[in-house]
């Protein structure tokens, strides 16, 4: 695989704030031993959020069960979950005055649960501390029901899971991952009653049609917000970038997802699922803003 386009565009180039900007975050991340998708997934928003004052937890370890090519956070043996982790969560958040916190995990396969009661245990832990509201980005448990309704019985206010591309590029991009499985997950969310949110990465070869077809089978699951943004690749490792999609195109995506019916759409080169997520909770929440 190689990549077709090698210089980026002047819309993906950005400007990085300064440090002291990002330190109480960066403090609060250091003195309570957390880490973030931020960091591991090298997200190029990370300045931008950590200045904000926001950061997308990371729980459950840093190492993945997966290997899907998309992605930068390291696969192999994970680590033991540690007890303590949906306290520290939560402190952090009262200690940023974070009012809408975000928690995503790497996927636990080898977990009998796949981590759904470290979840549903920091949910409450956030929800006790200091009020806010709760959005998580979670793995797809294998597809097991009891497991995605531990998460959703504590009352998270946003359930994410990501299907993350076409279904015809799910052999390469997600190999252990189901596209339907994923969607079953997102449509028992919706059956429930709490927000279900999903987002796609854009320029790893998917077709236009593909993308319709994805947005119109998200929306059929019951979801009411979703996600696009552009996929850059971490490392030559990686699947390439096949194209950079233009901001019009994003636009454009942006506004046939809202006349589907989305109640929330973020789609433009840097989006990325946890991007703005206070913003798109409060579209659909009345969540009080940061």
């Amino acid at each position: 695989m190689s990549d077709t386009v090698r210089r980026f565009p002047a819309w993906l180039k950005k400007r990085l704030p300064a440090r002291e900007q990002m330190a109480p975050v960066l403090d609060a991340l250091r003195d309570l031993h957390l880490c973030t998708v931020c960091q591991e997934a090298r997200c190029p928003n990370i300045g931008e959020c950590f200045a904000r004052g926001t950061a997308t937890f990371m729980i459950l370890g840093r190492i993945c069960t997966r290997h899907c090519t998309f992605c930068a956070v390291r696969g192999g043996r994970p680590e033991p979950v540690e007890a303590r982790e949906p306290q520290r969560v939560a402190e952090a958040a009262e200690r940023l005055a974070l009012k809408h916190v975000v928690v995503t995990s790497v996927t636990r396969d080898d977990l009998p649960d796949g981590g759904s009661e470290q979840f549903a245990r920091t949910i409450r832990a956030v929800h006790e501390r200091c009020g806010a509201s709760v959005e998580v980005l979670t793995p797809d448990f294998e597809g097991r029901a009891e497991d995605v309704d531990q998460v959703a019985s504590a009352g998270p206010e946003v359930f994410n899971h990501n299907v993350e591309t076409v279904p015809r590029l799910y052999r390469e991009v997600r190999p252990q991952a189901d596209y339907e499985r994923s969607l079953a997950l997102l449509r028992r969310v919706a059956e429930r009653g709490i927000v279900a949110k999903s987002g796609l990465m854009l320029g790893l070869g998917e077709r236009e049609e593909e993308v319709r077809g994805v947005l119109a089978d998200l929306r059929a699951a019951g979801c009411r917000a979703v996600t696009m943004g552009q996929y850059l690749r971490p490392s030559t490792r990686h699947h390439p970038v096949v194209e950079f999609v233009p901001p019009g195109r994003f636009e454009q995506l942006r506004l046939e997802a809202l006349g589907l019916g989305f109640e929330a759409v973020a789609s433009a080169p840097f989006v990325r699922s946890s991007y703005m997520a206070g913003q798109l909770a409060r579209e659909m929440l009345a969540v009080t803003p940061e």
